[in-house]
Order: structure tokens, then C-alpha cells, then sequence
């Protein structure tokens, strides 16, 4: 660190900037409309780093020298670029302007205003994006969006995010947005080895990200944009000279809260209770708190160091390194990301030749904890200890049978920690080019081309090791092992042309898309290898081809009156000729309605859009390549067929069906963009409506007529419709004090409106083979499926007593009936921010409403016989819920009961942040210091540790840690 600070202190007295001599420049900021003076402008010298705000009368003083570039901002107005020449007053005179509907939006294939955006569109930059230790990119725009739900699979490090635009839109298949990053859509599926699609990103590099929700804002990218789109631009060069910037995050870890399984005491008394003399006798003398043995505080650091500038004048540039080590608070768990990028922008034949340049390159290596400890620790006895001492198993207290470990005995968890190794290492490449070259024959029109290049390659390894306790006689521990190799190439050619016929502008773009990906994967059996089994290697390949054509037209009247058509057709390999091809059109109209004479030199209202769209999106994502020919899967090890005296393994065929073909979304939007009083108030509402057919889902076939008994098929149909709605504030804006608030607030309803028969899903532990939720007609999905549970008098409910539904006479499966959703009905985002001089604080929260979980904790581990091992010589241990059922035994009406299905409702407090800025700490160098909490608080009435659950199967979650976070961001 010393030799960081005196490398970074060489780096700013070396500046010919400092070392300049710098003349102070006085100047005054006012309205050009009515020459009012503008107090809490920001006055900034970008050569030299130095800034200063207006004070009340508009004045301001700062030091530059001759050719200086100095930039003027303020809320509400054109920012303003000068080049200083020498002058010792300055008076500078801002436009106003619509600062919301000026702003250039990304789009699919290009760029826009959003005066003349006509779908709906979110997009946060950078200084929008959530605050803290942020290992996911995703984690930047969690309950900032109206309508986008971000949900974390778990606490892990890096761990996968899943992104629900506007409700669940399918059955079967990937329910998750399409990602596009600088113009590169990403592949549908992660990485092999990795945690996350997009874990590559170092969110330090993001510039904006840009949501994409309605069909006509989606279409333009077609067969994959049923889920929506997710747009990510990185940060590019900018400026004349160059400026530098280092962001350190140290992350403290700690688990927020344990399970309620029994103690010691407690178990101890149930087995008394409950249990045989020979039961009671394999009690131990310990107390051993088995989660507090595999959860630990953990640590975590983030560096990042970015060179933003202008090489020779033409050539914007920026490059970036960053190193990302973060610990799990489950032991063993961490992830070491080093990340490198560089974006280049140069310009030719005086400007008529763009290129954009985007390479990034990452490496991770991952160490991953072995989640069986997480049920292993709530089951194993407490009595018992760590270490037993036996001369078997490295020690570790293991229930035997005989000279093997029992096989329906949970595994010590700590050993399960210790004794298991899995790592992986990814490497992975993504970059693009793109080349715009504006005709000089032709002006308006330019030719884009972009080509890029997803590359990765990946090896794992688990090693079990012989310490680790097996049912297996002969154990000496196992090894298996794989290689991933994916390949995505993209290739984009488009011209779009743009000329204005005095009131009326066309812009008109037009394209062709190829993109290729290919997977080999290698997966070696080191266990099978010693049981000489026939086959302990397995080598496959996949790959997809998607080509495309597409077109999109923008007509705008006097910026009054806009209109947008699109059309997609893409061709997809996972279809048979006769369905490969899906056509996907879009049409908006928008309406700048402050642009009329009625509203023009309004006091209250800036700025009035309002927004009509539909059009079509199709989703093939997850689904499996080539499922319209008939493949062949080798069969198991333990599956040979017997020819004489020699066993061979066989190739069996697997279900076909040539007549799949593409889900299609048709969506209906209608929105309206305000901004009122000086452009201090500001949101959107939309209403839409989105209805999803051909939904592809499993279904049984009759006997003999395929190589199964179930099949995918387009059987189905589903709706979401809602209402979105946002409004954020500028409260206070001053020299001296800022305060901003953001509300947003959405209410989705998702139905299964055709399904000829129903599908159970969503496996549960407890029992064999019991589904929890089902997709049934009318129904939303993933609707919870259950036994009604009755109760006595004093609410307790009664094992074994459930209503009969049906009247026969029977409690059986024809008594369950359906009960709650796992998706929320309401979900709403609350943010806000406050500046006292050089201080800030903001904080962020969300709510979900309506939406239940099942506690599955609860029910496969909340019965008294679960504690004599039902029957079995060993003992395991009971959630602490028997208290309040008292069931004894664990049946499938038990485990399917209402009893466990909770309102999991709650108001979640994700993040406070306290910084203090040092404008000028050293001459050019600006430094801030900031410290802020993670997962602050959770208000809810749910029973179990967390109650935020992705499809709302509560079993085996890695807790979310809360976060304490300390941070430096240095600029010069």
C-alpha cells in the first residue's frame, strides 16, 4: 500500500498540469432565459481535475490554464463545454433543457433520445446504480425498476442473480433476460464452472444499463427477447488528457441468522421423550451448535484501477484491471476474479469513420463449499461431537453400519467442508468491433458492421477425499473432473439511414445478424475408473446457428409526434426446416404532448409523452439443441447388456418431437413519461398486457409411440398483465445541501390461461418423488399444490386431518387443491439520497407483497420419530416448528399440508451508505471515503431464516450474509 501512495503521489506531481502555473478564474452561472443566477452549479476542469460549485449568487472560482477544457452542469440545463482562453471573468449562460427526455438511450442496434424512445424503456447510468460491495452486475439495478424483480440465488460470492421482467413467461424454459453487452448478445446458459452468466463483468466498467421491457422496445432482437433485454454498455474514453481512478472495497461478512433447529438440551429431552432405551442410549454428552461449525464471518476486497482519456486526440481510450477476492461465510467457499478491459474509440476522415473497440478478458478461480454441509449441519445430532476419536474416517463422528458409514444417515458436516474439494478455473474472452462509416457520397447514411467473439475455457475437479465418511466398502476417496470449451461468434452488418425534410425526420435501419455457438465438454469418473467400468470418460459437442434479418422504422413529425415500426425474422437450428423460421414485428406511436401550443411555457408541467405499443418476441432459451432428431445416449456403467460372457454398454434413443417450435409473446403497452415543475418530479406509468402461446412444457405420450413416456411440446398459453408506475424527486437541490427520493411500485398478475393437462413440479426434500407446485390451466404457475390441513380449537394443527375436498369419503391426491403463488402480486423500490457539503448518505429498500413460500425446512425436518432416525440407528435432529405442529411422522399429506406454506410478504432494507468527499485532497485529486451496510434488515412475518426465495421452495438456501463495507475511491 506505502508503495502504492508514493507510485500515485509520483503520478500527480508529475503532472504538467500542476506544474503549471494556474490563473484563477472568477465567473458567474446564470439562466440564459431570464438571467437568473443558477446556485449548485457544478464547475469542473477537466484537464486538471479541479471542480467547484456556484454559491448563491451564482459565482465561482477556479484556477486554469490557457486551453483548459471546463464543463458546466446543472440539473435542468444543457451541460456546457468551454476552452478557456485566458479570461479573468467568465460569464456563462445555460439553456434549459429536458434533461430526462434528452438523455441518449441505448436501443437495440444503435442509439436514442429519449424524447423519441416509443416503448418502454428504463435505463440507469453509473451514478443511479446501487452502492456497496457489488460482485454481480445484475446486484446494480436491484429495486431501482419498476417491474423488475432481481432475486440473488443465495449468499454465496457471486452468486447467480435471476432477473424477472414483468412476471414468469414460461414454463419450461429460461425465464431470464437476454444480455447484450456492447453490442455482443450473450449465450442463454452459463459457463461451465462459472456462478454467474455475466460474472466476467467487473461492474466498475459499467456505464449504463439499459432495460428494454415491452415488445415494441424488445422485437428488434426477436426469437430471444420474450423475457426482455438487458442492454450493458461499458465505459469508454472521453476527454483530452487522461484521468485515473482507483475504488477499494473492504467487505466483512457475517451470517444474519441460523435456522431454528433443536439444541443440544432440547434434543436431548425430545429423545427422552419419544425415543427406546436403545434410542436414548446413542445420545452423546456434547452441544454442538453444527451451523455455527460451518458458518463463519468472511472477508472480502475489491481493486480496481481504471485510465480514462484521449490518445493523440482522436483516439478516446480506456483500460481497466481489477481483482476481486471474496470469502463465503460458508467455510471453503470463495471467489478470486481478475478482470482486464480496454475500450478504444478512434476517428477517421474527420469523423466520418467510427470504430468502436471493446476487448475484456477475465479470470476467475473459484473454490466452491460443499452445500450438502447446509442440510447436514440442521440434521446432524447435537449431541454428538466434531471428532468421535475412531480410528476410521480421519475421525470425524460418523453413524456406522458395520465397518461403513449408514446410508440414510446425514453426513458429519464438518467433514463434508473439510474433505471435499471443488474448485474451478474460467478464462474468458469477450470483445467486439464495430466499424460506422458515414458516406461521404451519401451523408445520411452510415454502414455499421460489428463483429464479436465470446470465447471461455474452463476446467473443475471434485476430490473427495478418503477422510470423508461413505457408505462405499473399499472407499478411498473419488475424483471427477471436466473441461468446457464455448465458442460465440457474432456477426452484425446493418445501414441505417438518417436525414431530416424540415419538420418531418426518417431514420431508417436495416440488417443482417449471423451468430454461432458451440460447446465441447469433457467429463471424467475417477470413481467408475476403479470400478473398471466400461466408460469412465464422456466427450459431447453442441452447437446452434442463429441467422437473422431484421429492420426498424423511425418517423418523427416537428418532435411532436413519433412513430416506430420493427420487424425481426430469425432462423434457428433447434428446429426442424419447417419451423425454424419466426417472424417478429413491432409497431409503437409516441406523443411529446408538452410540445404543444396548450402546454408550451408551462409552469407545472416540462415535459408529457405518451407512449402506445405492440408487438411479437419469441423464447427458445434452455431449450436443448437438435430435440427434433432422434439422439442417441449411451447407457450407465451399472446398465450393461450381456452378449456371452461380455457385458457392453448400449446406446438407447431418446424422445423426439419435430413439430416444436417457438413460444411467442405478444405484448400491448400503453405508458406516459412526465417531468414537472423545473423538471424536479419526473417517472413513468405503464399498463400492459403480455400474452405468451405455444408455451413448451413436458406432457406424457402414449405407449410405443416415441423413446419415452414424456415429450417437450408447445401445449400451452399464459398472461401477465400489470400496472408499473415511478416517480423520483429532486427535493432540495443547493450549494450546500441535495436531497433526492425515487419511489417505484408494480402490480402483476400472471395466469396459465391453456394447459390441456396439468404438470406437478417444484421437488421437494421429504418422501420420494413429491412435488410441492403445479401448472395448472387458470391457475398461476408454479401455484402451490396441497392437503388443507385442519386445526383443533387452540389453532394447532391436527397430524393427519385434512379436509375432503371431493366429498368421497378419501383423503388422497384428488384432495389437494391449489394455494398462493411464489410471485409476488405487488413489488415496490424505495431509494434515497441526501448531500450535506461534503457529505452523503443514501439508502435503498424494497418491498414484495403477496408472494408465499413453502418451509420446506420445516416440513421434511419438523416430526419427533425424524429424531430416532425413524426407526433407523442413528439419530438426527428436529426443527424447532414440532413445538407447533406436534406431528410425529413424516407421510406425504404431512409433508404437503398448508400448515407450511407461509406469507413470505416482506420490507427488505438493502443498503446504507455514508461518504465523505475531499475535493482536492492533493492538487488534482479528488478522494472519497465511504462506509455502508448490506442486508441492513428484513420485516416480515415468515418463520424461516430468509424470505425471499426464487419460486419459492425454501430448502438448502445459503443464507445472505449482512454486509459491513468500507471503501476509498481516489480520482486524479
Amino acid at each position: 500500500m506505502r508503495i502504492f501512495k508514493q507510485t500515485l503521489l509520483a503520478l500527480v506531481l508529475s503532472s504538467p498540469a500542476i506544474l503549471s502555473a494556474q490563473e484563477a478564474v472568477k465567473g458567474t452561472v446564470y439562466d440564459s432565459t431570464n438571467n437568473a443566477i443558477l446556485a449548485g452549479a457544478d464547475i469542473t476542469n477537466i484537464t486538471s481535475g479541479e471542480s467547484t460549485v456556484s454559491d448563491d449568487q451564482g459565482n465561482f472560482i477556479l484556477e486554469a490554464n490557457d486551453g483548459d477544457i471546463i464543463t458546466i452542469s446543472y440539473f435542468g440545463f444543457d451541460e456546457q463545454e468551454i476552452t478557456y482562453a485566458g479570461q479573468t471573468q467568465l460569464q456563462l449562460r445555460m439553456s434549459k433543457t429536458t434533461e430526462n427526455l434528452k438523455e441518449v438511450v441505448v436501443i437495440g442496434y444503435g442509439t436514442s433520445k429519449k424524447e423519441d424512445i416509443t416503448g418502454s424503456v428504463n435505463q440507469l447510468n453509473s451514478k443511479d446504480f446501487n452502492k456497496g460491495s457489488i460482485t454481480s452486475a445484475q446486484e446494480l439495478v436491484t429495486g431501482k425498476i419498476a417491474g423488475v424483480v432481481v432475486t440473488s440465488a443465495g449468499g454465496a460470492p457471486g452468486d447467480g442473480q435471476n432477473i424477472l421482467i414483468r412476471g414468469n413467461s414460461s414454463l419450461s424454459l429460461n425465464a431470464q433476460p437476454l444480455y447484450v453487452v456492447d453490442g455482443v448478445p450473450l449465450a442463454d446458459t452459463n459457463v461451465g464452472g462459472s456462478r454467474n452468466p455475466i460474472d466476467f463483468l467487473n461492474p466498475n466498467d459499467i456505464e449504463t444499463m439499459t432495460i428494454l421491457k415491452d415488445a415494441s422496445a424488445t422485437a428488434i432482437y426477436g426469437s430471444r427477447a420474450a423475457n426482455g433485454v438487458v442492454l450493458v454498455t461499458t465505459k469508454k474514453g472521453k476527454g483530452k488528457g487522461f484521468r485515473y481512478s482507483y475504488n477499494s472495497t473492504t467487505s466483512i461478512y457475517q451470517p444474519e441468522g441460523y435456522i431454528d433447529m433443536m439444541n443440544a438440551n432440547q434434543f436431548r429431552e425430545l429423545v427422552n421423550q419419544v425415543g427406546t432405551t436403545a434410542e436414548i442410549a446413542r445420545l452423546g454428552n456434547a452441544n454442538t451448535d453444527w451451523q455455527r461449525k460451518i458458518y463463519k464471518t468472511a472477508a472480502g476486497f475489491d481493486h480496481n484501477f481504471s485510465a480514462t482519456g484521449n490518445i493523440g486526440g482522436n483516439m478516446p481510450s480506456r483500460f481497466s484491471v481489477s481483482n476481486t477476492n471474496q470469502d463465503g461465510i460458508l467455510r471453503g467457499d470463495n471467489i478470486n476474479r481478475t478482470t482486464l478491459s480496454m475500450n478504444l474509440n478512434p476517428t477517421l476522415l474527420d469523423k466520418h469513420l467510427r470504430f468502436e473497440i471493446n476487448a475484456r478478458g477475465s479470470y476467475i478461480e473459484n473454490q466452491f463449499a460443499n452445500r450438502d454441509a447446509i442440510s447436514s449441519a440442521l440434521e446432524y445430532d447435537p449431541t454428538q461431537p466434531v471428532y468421535s476419536g475412531a480410528n476410521i474416517f480421519g475421525g470425524y463422528h460418523t453413524w456406522m453400519d458395520g465397518a461403513v458409514k449408514h446410508n440414510l444417515a446425514p453426513v458429519n458436516p464438518v467433514a463434508l467442508i473439510n474433505e471435499v474439494d471443488d474448485t474451478s478455473e474460467i478464462r474468458r474472452f469477450v470483445g467486439n468491433a464495430k466499424v460506422d462509416y458515414n458516406l461521404h457520397f451519401l451523408p445520411s447514411v452510415t454502414a455499421t458492421v460489428n463483429v464479436g467473439y465470446d470465447i471461455s475455457n474452463s476446467n473443475g475437479r471434485k476430490i473427495k477425499s478418503a477422510n470423508l465418511p461413505s457408505q462405499l466398502a473399499n472407499w478411498n476417496g473419488s475424483k471427477t473432473s471436466f473441461n468446457n470449451e464455448f465458442y460465440n461468434k457474432l456477426f452484425d452488418a446493418y445501414l441505417t439511414f438518417d436525414k431530416d425534410f424540415g419538420k418531418h425526420n426518417v431514420k431508417v435501419m436495416g440488417g443482417y445478424s449471423y451468430q454461432y455457438f458451440n460447446t465441447y465438454q469433457y467429463n471424467f469418473d475417477g470413481l467408475l475408473k476403479e470400478q473398471n467400468a466400461e466408460q469412465y470418460e464422456f466427450y459431447s459437442r453442441d452447437q446452434s446457428t442463429l441467422l437473422s434479418y431484421y429492420g426498424r422504422l423511425n418517423y418523427s413529425f416537428d418532435n411532436k409526434y413519433i412513430l416506430t415500426a420493427t420487424m425481426r425474422a430469425d432462423a434457428s437450428s433447434k428446429f426442424k426446416k419447417d419451423n425454424q423460421w419466426g417472424y417478429f414485428p413491432s409497431a409503437a406511436f409516441a406523443w411529446n404532448i408538452s410540445k404543444e401550443e396548450f402546454l408550451k411555457g408551462s409552469t407545472v408541467v416540462n415535459d408529457l409523452k405518451f407512449r402506445v405499443g405492440y408487438g411479437q418476441v419469441g423464447n427458445v432459451a434452455g431449450l436443448n439443441n437438435f430435440q427434433y432428431l432422434t439422439r442417441y445416449q449411451i447407457s450407465q456403467a451399472t446398465a450393461n447388456y450381456q452378449f456371452g460372457s461380455t457385458f457392453y454398454q448400449t446406446y438407447r434413443p431418446q424422445p423426439f418431437n419435430g413439430d416444436l417450435k417457438w413460444e411467442v409473446s405478444n405484448t400491448f403497452n400503453i405508458g406516459l413519461d412526465y417531468s414537472l415543475f423545473k423538471n424536479r418530479i419526473y417517472g413513468t406509468v405503464d399498463v400492459y398486457s403480455k400474452k405468451t402461446k405455444d408455451l413448451i412444457a413436458s406432457v406424457y405420450v402414449d405407449p410405443f409411440t416415441n423413446f419415452g413416456n414424456m415429450i417437450d411440446k408447445n401445449i400451452g398459453d399464459m398472461e401477465n398483465k400489470g400496472i408499473e408506475f415511478s416517480i423520483n424527486s429532486d427535493i432540495v437541490k443547493s450549494k450546500d445541501f441535495d436531497w433526492s427520493f425515487g419511489y417505484n411500485i408494480a402490480f402483476n398478475d400472471n395466469k396459465i390461461t391453456k394447459l390441456p393437462t396439468d404438470n406437478l413440479t417444484g421437488g421437494i426434500d421429504g418422501g420420494t418423488g413429491n412435488n410441492i407446485q403445479i401448472q395448472r390451466e387458470g391457475e398461476a404457475p408454479f401455484s402451490f399444490y396441497v392437503y388443507k390441513q385442519i386445526y383443533d380449537a387452540n389453532g394447532k394443527p391436527i397430524e393427519g386431518a385434512y379436509e375432503d375436498l371431493n366429498g368421497d369419503g378419501i383423503i388422497n391426491e384428488k384432495d389437494r387443491y391449489i394455494h398462493k403463488s411464489p410471485f409476488a402480486k405487488v413489488t415496490m423500490g424505495l431509494n434515497t439520497s441526501f448531500r450535506y457539503k461534503n457529505w452523503d448518505l443514501s439508502a435503498t429498500a424494497r418491498v414484495s407483497l403477496g408472494n408465499y413460500a413453502y418451509n420446506n425446512v420445516a416440513s421434511s425436518k419438523g416430526y419427533s420419530r425424524k429424531a430416532t432416525g425413524n426407526g433407523q440407528n442413528f439419530l438426527t435432529n428436529v426443527h424447532t416448528d414440532y413445538y407447533k405442529t406436534g406431528f410425529t411422522n413424516i407421510t406425504e399429506t404431512n409433508l404437503l399440508s398448508d400448515h407450511f406454506i407461509e406469507d413470505a410478504s416482506f420490507f427488505r432494507i438493502d443498503n446504507i451508505t455514508l461518504g465523505y468527499n475531499l475535493k482536492q485532497a492533493i492538487k488534482g485529486m479528488d478522494v472519497r471515503f465511504y462506509g455502508a451496510v448490506q442486508n441492513v434488515a428484513v420485516f416480515t412475518n415468515y418463520s424461516g431464516l430468509d424470505p425471499e426465495m426464487y419460486r419459492g421452495i425454501d430448502n438448502n438456501f445459503y443464507p445472505r450474509p449482512r454486509t459491513y463495507v468500507f471503501g476509498l475511491n481516489v480520482n486524479f
